[in-house]
């Protein structure tokens, strides 16, 4: 080496200098040569064509209703696939002036501009930097890369696990040559370098592999193959993939929809794909971000015109159209609980809910958006009417509901809260109350007692005693010792106890001691009133324990004294009024991309009396619940009126310190529906005392007099009037004639 660097430095400037260069051009060359070898003919560690063909890539998944309209779509990636039909030639013309225009000349890899206008470009960057930071190496820019259409789609299908770690200041290839450019230009610069080959290589292979006969069949499908691959994977802002899901986020429309008087928005979805922080439109846009956004589309309106696309006559009055506004969540849902079911459904029903977010499955529900729509406004008016009385709960106070479908149990809506509340809108991960929310039924829970009562014996017109009664309160432990606690007194709500009246108006007039006095009576050898109320309960659909089952339940638990949720309750309701037992569900069908059924209901509904409740004890409850609407007195009589045409059957039920207001009524039989509803404040404590005090502290409700048929009952009414008014579920059932004949005798003797 010594006597090579003495020779040198015998010989001429000039000399040394062709040596230099001669042997950095050698060097060039020899590199060159590699890659393109490297690129051409190595075939090693090459990805998985299949899945490119396939194009199994993540999209929307969507939930319907039982008339086929969305709910909701969901994805991790908002993205629709586009074929290559479905590309019109604006939008086509837009990319390829924007991202390639050379696309379809090349191989997959435009050498003209990697070795020529890339470099070049790179060189004036390189050098402006370097100059202002002393020429430090490690600035050394690699701004414009010349990637093509393919290099890009590779990049994002085959090396998106690269391109997430290559900033990391470590090496991802590991090789002589890996390391000895990276002491020069750093980690991050090299794994860049090392990835735009390992691209072009698989970019060349993509375009020779895809237009073989066994796949494309030539080199022009190939490349309509690839650019439709891309233009439905790429990314343009706000979560949309493809420029088909930005296309209806911007625009409400298609891309195959496009004409040639959408120039303009093939041309700003072509250049969003540059950069989709800078250049989408801004949903607060500024002056700044207006220009900006406005600049990229005109740049590529101009590359359409230089390229032939547009003529220069034209593209003015492209550039005169505005940008498009933009809501930054156009994916809310009018029924965000029935979309947070459905993802506990479909885990229940083994199925993975990712499928969902990533487009792999469709659900069809039994959901219906327009009731879904009546049931948010009944409540959010009823939630109203009641803020009008008692202005200090505005925004405090909370409701829900739930329908039903009588014949097999589907979940026809649900609102498991209201549609703002804390400052901001009801969400799917939020609590929905219709299924997760635990109170106390009250008097909603007494139909249960009557047909448990009806079951040994007892009829609508047999004499019940409306008296004062007291119940046990049991014991507690004061120190060492149990001390029996005093009896519990049983009052009505009105305060006052009617004697001996038939049991049909002790149901109707929701007398307490009468349904205290029925538990007690109902004893049958085997186990107590209450214990067989509470079987009734279960057989019926009620899911809660109602007691510990360490201890027998509390005689208390005929007056709703025991937890439920609103949709148990509504299920054993409906239960009642259809004769069927049935589990509630909301996932009818499943099926894959293909239209493939993964998973097909088979939700089936039998008959109740198989379960040990007969059916004359049926009848004898459907009389009973249609009697608390039509009965002078009963609780829900404000629905006899010729306002309301519409035969229902249902009970009201308010607790202790009006705490929880409900009201849970049907229409007739398997062809009717059951409307659940329930009123209250989350936090026990919030709400107005014995003094209508509002404020916090224990023993605080909805305030005096705000009852089940004061507080609920109009959301049930204005429900059920407009389901069947627009005829959603089909006509109105009819009560059969025996029981509406059984009713009137009493009415009028």
């Amino acid at each position: 080496m010594r006597t090579l660097w003495r020779s040198v430095k015998k010989r001429p400037i000039k000399t040394v200098l062709l040596i230099f260069i001669g042997t950095f051009l050698l060097t060039v060359s020899l590199s060159v040569g590699y890659l393109r070898h490297y690129m051409l003919y190595n075939r090693e560690n090459l990805p998985n064509i299949e899945s490119f063909i396939k194009f199994d890539a993540p999209t929307i998944g969507t939930i319907y209703d039982n008339k086929g309209q969305v709910i909701v779509e969901l994805a991790n990636e908002y993205r629709i696939i586009i074929r290559p039909e479905g590309i019109p030639l604006v939008v086509k013309n837009a990319i390829l002036s924007a991202e390639d225009r050379n696309y379809y000349s090349h191989n997959g890899v435009d050498w003209e501009a990697a070795l020529v206008r890339a470099p070049k470009k790179n060189a004036e960057n390189s050098y402006k930097v370097m100059r202002r930071t002393g020429f430090k190496i490690s600035k050394i820019q690699f701004q414009q890369g010349a990637s093509t259409i393919t290099q890009q789609i590779v990049r994002l299908y085959f090396l998106s696990d690269i391109t997430k770690v290559e900033k990391k200041d470590e090496l991802i290839w590991q090789s002589f040559w890996s390391r000895s450019l990276a002491k020069l230009i750093g980690a991050q610069r090299t794994n860049s370098v090392f990835r735009k080959i390992e691209e072009a290589k698989i970019a060349e292979w993509l375009e020779e592999e895809l237009a073989k006969p066994e796949y494309f069949g030539s080199k022009q499908k190939a490349k309509e193959e690839i650019l439709a691959r891309f233009v439905s994977y790429v990314y343009l802002g706000y979560g949309r993939y493809g420029l088909d899901a930005a296309s209806e986020f911007y625009f409400n429309k298609k891309i195959s929809e496009f004409t040639d008087d959408d120039t303009d928005k093939a041309a700003l979805l072509a250049g969003i794909i540059k950069n989709p922080a800078l250049y989408s439109p801004s949903v607060n846009p500024t002056r700044l971000d207006t220009q900006r956004e406005l600049s990229r589309r005109n740049e590529v309106l101009n590359l359409m015109v230089d390229n032939g696309y547009v003529y220069p006559e034209d593209v003015n009055k492209f550039k005169q159209k505005e940008l498009p506004s933009v809501e930054a969540n156009k994916t809310k849902t009018i029924a965000p609980s029935v979309v947070g079911d459905i993802f506990k459904e479909l885990k229940k029903d083994n199925q993975n809910v990712e499928d969902l977010f990533n487009g792999q499955i469709t659900v069809n529900s039994t959901a219906d958006l327009k009731i879904q729509g009546i049931a948010n406004q009944a409540l959010e008016n009823g939630l109203k009417d009641y803020e009008k009385r008692h202005s200090e709960a505005e925004g405090l106070i909370q409701g829900s509901v739930v329908v039903l479908r009588n014949r097999d149990g589907a979940i026809l809506t649900q609102v498991g809260g209201r549609k703002f509340f804390n400052g901001r809108t009801y969400k799917y991960s939020d609590l929905n109350r219709v299924t997760y929310s635990v109170r106390q039924p009250g008097s909603a829970f007494k139909p249960f007692v009557y047909l448990t009562a009806f079951e040994n014996g007892l009829t609508l017109n047999n004499i019940v005693i409306d008296s004062p009664i007291s119940v046990s309160m049991g014991s507690v432990k004061i120190g060492n010792k149990w001390v029996r606690r005093p009896p519990k007194w049983i009052s009505n709500y009105d305060g006052k106890f009617k004697g001996p009246i038939p049991a049909r108006k002790a149901l109707a007039e929701s007398r307490n001691a009468v349904a205290i006095r029925l538990a007690k009576n109902l004893a049958d050898g085997k186990m107590t009133g209450i214990e067989r109320i509470v079987d009734v309960a279960h057989i019926l659909g009620i899911k809660s324990l109602l007691h510990n089952p360490n201890e027998k339940p509390y005689i208390t638990t005929a007056l709703g004294a025991s937890e439920v949720s609103l949709l148990e309750l509504t299920n054993a309701y409906r239960a009642m009024a259809s004769g069927l037992f049935a589990e509630p569900y909301m996932i009818a069908k499943i099926t894959d991309r293909s239209g493939k059924v993964l998973f097909l209901s088979q939700n089936s509904a039998r008959p109740i009396s198989e379960d040990f409740v007969a059916t004359s004890a049926l009848n004898l409850i459907q009389e009973g619940l249609r009697g608390v609407v039509r009965i002078p007195g009963g609780t829900a009589h404000s629905l006899d009126n010729k306002n309301f045409p519409i035969p229902v059957m249902g009970k009201t039920g308010t607790t202790n310190d009006f705490k929880d207001a409900w009201f849970v009524g049907s229409t007739f039989g398997p062809d009717g529906i059951t409307v659940g509803v329930h009123i209250g404040f989350d936090e026990p404590s919030l709400g107005y005392d014995k003094n209508e005090k509002f404020g916090t502290g224990p023993e605080r409700g909805l305030g005096k007099s705000e009852t089940g048929g004061r507080t609920a009952l109009p959301i049930f009414k204005e429900i059920m009037l407009n389901i069947y008014n627009q005829n959603i579920v089909g006509p109105v059932p009819m009560f059969p004639e025996e029981i509406e004949k059984n009713i009137d005798a009493y009415i009028k003797p």
